[in-house]
């Protein structure tokens, strides 16, 4: 059998969440299969480190597709003749976009709905993109894959999709993602956090991530303990961040707060790993994997009561509304001071994460792409 994978999201140096889902499945499944020939459609010259076994064989499809006017050429235009050229028997699109002028049964991935939820943290163009296209996407796709239960049901009622076409496929985290035992953990945080305990956020700053109010809520939480406590936040900025830019320049105890930018899975394991906790106080996942990175690396989690987010932490985290400010820094203060909660939370990290595998991920993927045949 020949399938075709949309792996334009396989950027070197810049893999984030739907990157890393299309990573981790991709080299498992090729790699289980090599019955079937796999084509990689990349919109720019790809890294061979992608390439991920000799039944792969990688395209690069023009134009490089990061605009709605080029994702209608890519996958209106490119793709569709790319199928017939290669006489393709299954596409597998990964990151919520399909190709509506094919005949190729297709697999589609929607890994959340956050533009129907929170409309203004988006780009008016890519907005009506998403909008107009979405629900024709989900409709035209032979079977669809989605990261949660709460995602699984959020396409079904947005969309009026039958549940029985939507299968989930769980996140995992990376290996690399372990405890560390003490002098890695005070390693990291003389280099990261001047030797000092820490919280840490990982992820790309835009308004959905809600870091203006972990940033009052951390101040709030300094003005109560006026500890050594600092914060950490992993990640690039990504979109509509300005007034993260801005209080990140003018806040209370703006030096014990570290930005260190986008970090490869290596040195953010790392980062992860040593930290005091977790604070993932995000408006809206379709999963969360910080989440599972932080709680696979024996390290309890603050996240919010919204969305996927407890279903993902179980009970190895505090939940809190994500705008309520005062909620979030009363949890901070209450994990700084209950040392016998902290140590309850990774006693169920512990029993949580073993719901989760990129294994299991990739087999049930795999599982979803062969109903469509």
């Amino acid at each position: 059998m020949r399938i075709a994978v949309n792996t334009r999201l396989l950027i070197k140096g810049k893999l984030e969440g739907i990157g890393w889902f299309t990573y981790q499945t991709l080299e498992r499944i090729v790699r289980n299969h090599p019955e079937h020939e796999f084509i990689f459609f990349f919109d720019r010259p790809y890294d061979p480190s992608f390439v991920f076994a000799p039944n792969v064989k990688p395209v690069v499809v023009h134009p490089q597709a990061r605009h709605p006017l080029l994702f209608y050429v890519w996958f209106e235009w490119s793709i569709p003749f790319l199928l017939r050229k290669y006489k393709v028997d299954l596409f597998l699109s990964q990151d919520g976009y399909l190709s509506l002028s094919t005949k190729v049964p297709t697999c589609l991935v929607i890994h959340d709905l956050a533009f129907e939820h929170y409309p203004k943290h988006f780009t008016l163009s890519h907005l009506f993109y998403w909008r107009h296209y979405s629900p024709l996407f989900a409709k035209k796709a032979k079977r669809i894959a989605t990261v949660s239960t709460f995602s699984k049901n959020d396409i079904a009622e947005h969309y009026k999709i039958d549940p029985n076409h939507i299968d989930v496929v769980y996140n995992g985290a990376h290996d690399e993602y372990r405890p560390l035992n003490w002098d890695e953990r005070e390693a990291v945080k003389k280099q990261y956090a001047d030797g000092c305990e820490y919280f840490v956020f990982a992820g790309a700053l835009h308004p959905r991530k809600n870091i203006v109010n972990l940033l009052k809520a951390f101040v709030a939480f300094k003005k109560r303990q006026r500890s050594n406590m600092k914060l950490v936040i992993v990640g690039r900025f990504a979109w509509k961040y300005d007034e993260v830019e801005e209080m990140k320049d003018e806040m209370l105890f703006k030096n014990d707060v570290k930005w260190v930018g986008y970090m490869n899975v290596d040195e953010l394991s790392k980062v992860i790993g040593a930290a005091y906790t977790l604070v993932y106080a995000s408006l809206f996942e379709g999963f969360g994997i910080p989440i599972l990175e932080a709680l696979q690396s024996n390290v309890p989690a603050i996240v919010s009561n919204t969305s996927s987010m407890p279903e993902v932490a179980g009970d190895a985290a505090l939940l809190v509304d994500p705008n309520d400010v005062d909620d979030i820094a009363a949890k901070m203060e209450l994990i700084y001071k209950d040392e016998a909660l902290r140590s309850k939370l990774i006693s169920a990290a512990a029993e949580q994460v073993k719901k989760f595998s990129w294994d299991k991920t990739a087999a049930a993927l795999w599982e979803c792409m062969m109903k469509c045949l």
